[in-house]
């Protein structure tokens, strides 16, 4: 089960449940759109796949399953960032 994640990684970012602007890689680390588009270029700095858009929890199941309440907050150090974009940007995520 998805824990929703409440804030993006390298920004700080909130993304709640409902928020258009979450996205994921296969391992659930999350950022959000911009960061995915303008600083990480489609490559998830922790394991270098690509990125989806974070499904919403429907609202009836949130009091059942809520929303991860800790914030993961670790910016991308774009120094060390730099060899694993140059060796996945222009893969396609479904081919590294």
């Amino acid at each position: 089960m998805l824990e929703i994640r409440p804030v993006c990684e390298n920004c700080g970012k909130a993304l709640p449940n409902e928020s258009n602007e979450a996205m994921i890689c296969t391992f659930e680390c999350t950022f959000c759109r911009n960061c995915v588009n303008t600083v990480l270029h489609n490559v998830c700095p922790n394991c270098g796949g690509g990125f989806e858009k974070r499904p919403t929890r429907p609202r009836p199941m949130l009091e059942k399953y809520p929303p991860n309440q800790n914030a993961h907050f670790n910016p991308t150090d774009l120094i060390k960032f730099d060899a694993l974009l140059s060796e996945y940007r222009e893969i396609d995520p479904r081919n590294r």
